[in-house]
């Protein structure tokens, strides 16, 4: 990508946008398209393509989504597919529409079925049922991956998704019910820390093993992927599978390729806030999936490695929620 190229970041205030705009900045891509959306609703399906044909962008990261943990996809299952579906309608549609080169789909684990072998590859996509905690959201992404297969398919678009295994770190979202694993257990932890409580309890039996990738290296391993030359981005756009057989969707995983247990993350966390108090497990609350471990050998063959470790990422994550929240 040309260092001028208008770059429009959909979700730049977001976990993942804001990370992604950071990352193109210290690459000194200065043309960045960014809306909030207060400026641009991106729902609003004339307002999104009134946007496309004034600014027409050259490249399109889309990380914009509604999301949330176990209890907000249990909650809201019909905004979680409503408004993810919207998004994804309105910016694929009109990036197609007004030329974009490249356009970079952001989806999350989830996609792949609750029973999946292990460590999930891309073509265990559609081989199963999903977890029902979060299915509505899971099938929205899906769909958002068809889309790009779709329009590859049809107009000859390059369009790519990723699917970016459990993220945390700056900019995370810290609310109380509507957080991940990760900052829950973060706010948590503090506020036990904070209160001189003497146990803080951790949802679930602490037994199922997840895959944790600090914000900043999934925002380098992105924007690698968006700037590969030809030769190496043209296969991972996937085949046409109506004429070869073959299912290869334009899907990409990033991650680390190792997981630990819900109840060594916990220990972690709790080492990076400095609480001194016990842990206990509440086995009547959800799990969710098993494991959670995504294959990369995909993107590992394209020349990228994660740099940051979770105990270090962990203690970088506590500093920002620190300053954030005020905490």
């Amino acid at each position: 990508m040309d260092r001028s190229a208008r770059i429009f970041v959909a979700g730049h205030r977001g976990l993942v946008g804001s990370a992604i705009v950071r990352q193109l900045q210290a690459r000194g891509y200065g043309n960045l398209l960014l809306r909030t959306h207060a400026e641009l609703d991106l729902t609003d399906g004339p307002a999104v393509q009134a946007f496309f044909q004034e600014h027409k962008p050259e490249y399109v990261v889309l990380a914009a989504a509604k999301v949330g943990g176990i209890i907000a996809n249990s909650t809201y299952p019909a905004d979680f597919i409503r408004i993810n579906l919207a998004i994804q309608l309105n910016v694929i549609h009109n990036a197609y529409q007004n030329g974009v080169k490249r356009l970079l789909f952001l989806g999350s684990s989830c996609i792949y079925p609750r029973l999946a072998p292990q460590p999930m590859r891309e073509e265990h996509l559609l081989t199963g049922a999903l977890e029902p905690t979060n299915r509505p959201y899971a099938l929205a992404k899906i769909s958002g991956i068809e889309m790009c297969w779709s329009y590859n398919r049809q107009y000859g678009t390059r369009y790519l998704a990723v699917m970016p295994t459990n993220l945390y770190g700056p900019g995370d979202n810290y609310h109380p019910q509507d957080s991940h694993v990760i900052p829950a257990l973060i706010r948590k932890f503090h506020e036990a820390k904070v209160s001189d409580a003497p146990s803080v309890t951790v949802w679930g039996t602490g037994g199922p093993r997840r895959e944790f990738l600090y914000s900043d290296d999934m925002a380098e391993a992105c924007v690698h992927l968006l700037s590969l030359d030809e030769q190496r981005y043209e296969p991972l756009l996937g085949s046409d599978d109506t004429k070869t057989g073959r299912f290869e969707p334009p899907l990409v995983n990033i991650g680390i390729g190792s997981d630990i247990t819900i109840r060594e993350l916990a220990e972690l966390v709790r080492d990076a806030v400095g609480y001194t108090g016990d842990i206990a497990f509440d086995a009547g609350k959800p799990d969710g999936s098993p494991q959670k471990l995504l294959d990369i050998s995909r993107l590992r063959a394209t020349g990228w490695r994660a740099r940051t470790g979770l105990p270090e990422g962990l203690r970088l994550a506590y500093a920002d929620a620190k300053t954030r929240l005020s905490l």
